[in-house]
């Protein structure tokens, strides 16, 4: 097979990795709060009802911004009701997933997990747009941020917060352009109304950090027109422009499946255009950024049916994707597509952060553990800080039906301040190992720190309840760097992390 090349040259960058790329999801769906992050009662638990397993394993991921309390359910969401005694709290029907909310985590819980996370942990809020508007966005901001002196700022301390929360980041609304969302919009409706939250919320503070609702996907029939509209209204209050996408394998095409990054990088570069053309049009120096605040493989189709069968139950399990290596090449996969676009994408959050289609799962009373996407998450966390460098990739091709012919090979490179550079790369050939030469031109690099990969003789291996650490990142020999050029070689269908200095 053909090699594949590309050259890295510090002189030819991308841009600098903003640390919120890797953040994560906490939504009021299934299991994700209940029996996930919260459980009061677990061995595990402490005196606020948090796993400490979960805990331990959040910071292990090297997760940032948490978007919270939604998703499709936060155009239901009472912020009111989430706050106070949680045994005073109402239970409500949450209409986006058929059960039943009890309220029993809420605000202040959500503010606590961040806090035991850790200070990378940032809160990333999201507003109701959907049922309600512009007074209760407001509300929520004194009672969350106001210090003191108020009525909503004292009841927060009289709740037992003191201090504020300190939430910067803040999304108006979820997805208002989908026919599914409670309360769903024109653009023109939902433009209109997010311009005015975000004129009302910069009175309160004219440095937050805002982020209006873009399309749910590249697929919708509203694409780019959606965005043009919403930011003619919204253009110079906002900082942020959200875009959403999920994969999976339809009707048996793996190939395409495989090439999911293609469209992700299609979609990325689209919104774009449409936001510089906007910008162009007012004619503003601004620029908008891009906040990928929901991503990740989800077998969608499956998960629809079980929602629709619900009768309003508390915490049902839902959208437990089981995770497999394939899963997680691709998942790798678009975590590069991301790096590649470091220059535009400032905010992203992989949905969702336990237990629903998530890279943690947890048993009720039992144990936590890593699926196998938990591994290249935590991998392009820990070593994709820094500076990313432009990878123009030259690498043999294969044909898939919906994106026409895609490279075998999906990499990125990012440096550290200090100099180091860890290279992220996928092989999308199941049955081919792929070997790689990449020319590191005047970076000062003579070592191979390191090189691992997530691959399997069985590409449908899983981590499981019965078998938690079934697959595993492992090192792979005979890497090296000679001449000032890096040679591998690439397992068949693997996500591969290279570590230089």
């Amino acid at each position: 097979m053909r090699t594949a090349r590309f050259t890295l040259d510090p002189a030819f960058t991308v841009g600098e990795v903003d640390p919120r790329l890797f953040g994560s999801f906490v939504e009021h769906l299934g299991r994700c709060v209940y029996t996930g992050v919260f459980e009061p009662g677990h061995p595990s638990a402490d005196a606020d009802g948090l796993r400490q397993d979960v805990l331990d394993l959040v910071r292990e991921l090297g997760v940032t911004a948490v978007r919270y309390p939604g998703g499709n359910f936060v155009s239901g969401y009472k912020w009111e009701d989430s706050v106070g005694p949680a045994e005073d709290r109402p239970r409500r029907l949450d209409l986006a997933w058929r059960s039943t909310e009890t309220n029993r985590f809420g605000l202040s819980e959500y503010i606590a997990f961040l806090r035991k996370v850790g200070p990378q942990a940032e809160p990333m809020m999201a507003v109701n747009l959907g049922t309600r508007g512009v007074a209760e966005a407001l509300e929520l901001q004194e009672y969350a941020n106001h210090p003191a002196g108020t009525t909503l700022s004292d009841l927060r301390a009289e709740h037992g917060d003191k201090d504020p929360f300190g939430i910067r980041l803040w999304c108006l609304g979820n997805e208002m352009d989908g026919p599914w969302q409670t309360g769903h919009k024109t653009a023109e409706e939902y433009g209109r109304l997010a311009a005015e939250t975000a004129r009302a919320m910069r009175q309160i503070d004219p440095d937050v950090e805002l982020v209006a609702c873009g399309s749910s996907g590249q697929s919708m029939e509203t694409f780019a027109a959606w965005e043009a509209t919403v930011l003619e209204e919204t253009y110079d209050l906002v900082d942020h422009i959200s875009l959403h996408a999920y994969y999976e394998p339809l009707d048996g095409d793996v190939d395409s499946f495989l090439a999911s990054a293609v469209d992700m990088e299609s979609f990325i570069e689209n919104v774009v255009a449409t936001c510089d053309h906007v910008g162009a049009r007012l004619k503003s120096k601004k620029r908008i950024n891009l906040s990928f605040d929901e991503w990740n493989v989800w077998y969608m189709s499956k998960s629809q049916a079980e929602v629709s069968a619900l009768d309003w139950p508390e915490a049902p399990r839902l959208l437990e994707d089981n995770y497999s290596v394939m899963d997680a090449v691709v998942f790798g996969s678009l975590l590069i597509a991301l790096l590649r676009h470091a220059d535009r994408v400032a905010v992203a959050c992989l949905a969702q952060l336990v237990n629903v289609i998530a890279p943690i799962m947890t048993e009720p009373g039992g144990p936590a553990w890593r699926q196998t996407t938990f591994f290249p998450f935590a991998q392009a966390s820990r070593y994709g800080r820094g500076e990313v460098l432009d990878v123009r990739v030259d690498s043999p091709t294969y044909g898939t039906a919906k994106y026409g012919e895609a490279d075998l090979l999906h990499a990125t490179a990012v440096r550290a301040e200090d100099g180091p550079v860890t290279v992220f790369a996928v092989n999308r050939s199941r049955t081919e190992p792929l070997p790689l030469h990449v020319a590191l031109g005047t970076l000062e690099l003579t070592d191979v720190v390191e090189h691992s990969a997530l691959a399997d003789a069985d590409p449908d291996a899983r981590n499981t309840l019965a078998e938690p650490e079934r697959v595993v990142p492992h090192r792979v020999d005979g890497t090296a760097l000679r001449d000032g050029t890096l040679t591998a070689v690439l397992e068949p269908l693997s996500w591969n992390v290279i570590r230089l200095r």
